[in-house]
């Protein structure tokens, strides 16, 4: 979950490599330091903190034409100066910048404490940096060998770069796992977790797969395979733009990112409904129709708020299309010996397309022959490679880590999914089917309108609760999961401890957490469950509960009883997520506010999860 950001050129490189760690503070900011050449020696500088305090140390007359830098989310070892990377070997002749953990690092420092090597951190990365460098010593081979030889004896999940003291020209670079991206400029090339730290000066952009290792200076490019086969590599157009991953006058990414959805919608959903003849193009979906009409069961499997989305698309998929799904945690899946059969078609749900537990899922199910069907936000990530079939969605960069339009995203996506499978099986009717695309073409009016004429409303409630201790959601059908998600968002970026559930449980424990200090947020839209979810409300203000209701505009019922109203647009009951989350978003985002928390960099989250 770290950031890697290198540069090989003319330029000085130093500044171009902070500039990069800045657009991938979000993948880890606990520590950050960068390593480059000078007269004949490897200079580091690192400090426990933002990039800013790193960049602090560093003298603006510094100058490096082969730098790489590294921001750091914690896994061995805690945030502190020796334990940020890069990290050198004991005899300063190799350094190193590395995301992602490997596993039998302490076997390894065991063999290299018997050779005499001594250890200053805790990292497995030091210990990754010392294996190169013995290997090198003792076959006397090159770096670019001594790195392919060393990587044979590690177990885990890693990207690399590596520079050596005795060459001023070149950096060696391998991936297995987390994602690793290199920059193609004039006579110059960057290195990076993901594009945005380059973008400002290319488009052209080579991901590298796993078990590859490449060797790169200003003006060569070299990659071979762990079995020494080159490679030809394929350079990729980037199609971001650099005012995506800025905060364009907003004053934080998460802010921006909450008002950018019902554009987000939009994007995603273009030329993919075709009115006039009823029908859904998503090439993914059009190239399996076969599997998709011959499935039995699709199993979704996903982490945090995305397998939030694929309990949304399970309601979804199931209600319109009427197969049966079944919704994993990717970090169980693999653990619990799944029965997957050949007919299965097993979505992977992921923002990045980096997340390590739902790639690891993924690989489990293509080995018992599964189809495996995508859907993320990142062209050439590791899942859009991996799967044999998916859709992109189309929500753009999301730099703030708790995850906002790539949620309603994946949603719409799923919705799409739904309707295209509920027309092969014939289980929608045409009116149906016009109704909800119809309503899904406007949906971003009404997400619009709710982002406009409930945003202060919702600051007042917020700034009443922002001292709150605990908070409850509830939500029955599709609402559930959305209350999932608003109990997620609060956590994770206020701190405060919440917890979603389906309302009709709360009797079955959660109402003795009720009293006149904790809120509790109902989901009250949908028609179809009201009466249930107005008994709920009823039993909560029965026991002086704080009752915060989402309900549609009009309602005359659970808002005479609440203490604070949100009305929102009416809407198709499985169009509902997409308008009910946005002041769930905003709630959480102005509690952590006022409650003077990073809402953009969370304590101890990172937004992309490469490692298990």
């Amino acid at each position: 979950m770290c950031g890697i950001v290198g540069y090989i050129g003319e330029k000085n490189g130093i500044p171009i490599v902070i500039e990069g760690l800045k657009r991938l503070e979000y993948r880890g900011y606990d520590s950050s330091g960068i390593c480059y050449h000078k007269s004949g020696t490897l200079r580091i500088k690192k400090k426990k903190g933002k990039v800013s305090d790193l960049e602090a140390l560093i003298s603006k007359n510094s100058f490096g034409n082969i730098v790489m830098g590294h921001t750091r989310w914690a896994t061995h070892g805690k945030p502190s100066d020796k334990n940020a990377h890069p990290h050198i070997s004991m005899n300063k002749k190799i350094s190193i910048v590395h995301n992602g953990i490997i596993e039998n690092y302490d076997s390894i420092k065991e063999g290299l404490i018997q050779r005499g090597y001594k250890f200053k951190s805790e990292t497995d990365t030091e210990v990754l940096v010392n294996l190169i460098e013995y290997v090198q010593i003792d076959l006397k081979v090159s770096l670019i060998e001594a790195v392919q030889q060393a990587l044979t004896q590690v177990i885990g999940a890693y990207s690399i770069a590596v520079m050596s003291s005795n060459d001023s020209s070149n950096l060696v670079l391998a991936k297995k796992g987390s994602p690793l991206v290199i920059g193609v400029g004039q006579e110059e090339h960057y290195i990076a977790s993901d594009p945005s730290p380059f973008l400002k000066y290319t488009k052209k952009a080579i991901y590298l797969d796993d078990d590859e290792v490449a060797e790169i200076s200003k003006n060569k490019l070299s990659i071979l395979t762990f079995d020494k086969k080159i490679k030809s590599p394929t350079i990729n157009k980037l199609t971001m733009e650099l005012e995506e991953i800025e905060k364009g006058g907003f004053e934080t990414f998460m802010l921006k990112e909450i008002y950018e959805q019902p554009k987000s919608i939009v994007d995603t959903l273009r030329g993919r409904i075709i009115k006039k003849s009823q029908i859904i193009k998503l090439r993914g979906f059009n190239e399996s129709v076969d599997t998709f009409k011959r499935a039995k069961r699709i199993v979704i499997v996903a982490c945090g708020t995305s397998w939030i989305a694929g309990l949304v698309a399970e309601y979804i998929i199931e209600g319109l299309a009427k197969l049966p799904v079944e919704v994993e945690y990717a970090s169980e899946f693999r653990y619990r010996n799944p029965i997957i059969y050949k007919n299965d078609i097993v979505i992977a749900f992921s923002q990045s397309g980096e997340t390590a537990d739902t790639i690891s899922a993924l690989k489990l199910a293509k080995e018992n022959g599964a189809l495996l069907y995508g859907i993320c936000n990142v062209v050439g990530s590791s899942i859009s490679r991996l799967v044999n079939v998916g859709t992109f969605t189309h929500a753009g960069p999301e730099i703030g880590v708790a995850s906002t339009k790539a949620f309603t995203a994946q949603v719409s996506v799923s919705i799409l999914i739904a309707l295209a499978i509920a027309k092969l099986r014939k289980q929608i009717s045409k009116n149906d089917f016009k109704e909800i695309t119809d309503a899904l073409l406007s949906i971003h009016e009404k997400m619009q309108y709710t982002l406009s004429n409930c945003n202060n409303k919702i600051k007042q409630i917020a700034r009443k609760y922002k001292n709150s201790r605990n908070a409850l959601y509830l939500g029955r059908g599709l609402s559930f999961p959305v209350a999932l998600e608003g109990a997620l968002k609060l956590k994770e970026i206020s701190y405060i401890h919440a917890e979603g559930y389906p309302a009709a449980e709360m009797k079955h424990g959660p109402i003795a957490l009720i009293d006149e200090n904790m809120p509790t947020i109902i989901i009250a839209t949908n028609k179809r469950n009201y009466e249930k979810i107005f008994s709920n409300a009823q039993e909560i203000k029965a026991r002086n509960g704080k009752l915060i209701a989402i309900v549609s505009q009009g309602d005359n019922q659970i808002s005479k009883i609440a203490d604070h109203v949100i009305e929102v647009p009416k809407t198709n009951y499985y169009l509902s997520p997409l308008i009910n989350t946005i002041p769930l978003q905003l709630f959480s985002y102005y509690i952590a506010s006022f409650r003077g928390c990073n809402v953009d960099q969370p304590r101890n989250l990172a937004k992309s999860v490469t490692v298990e």
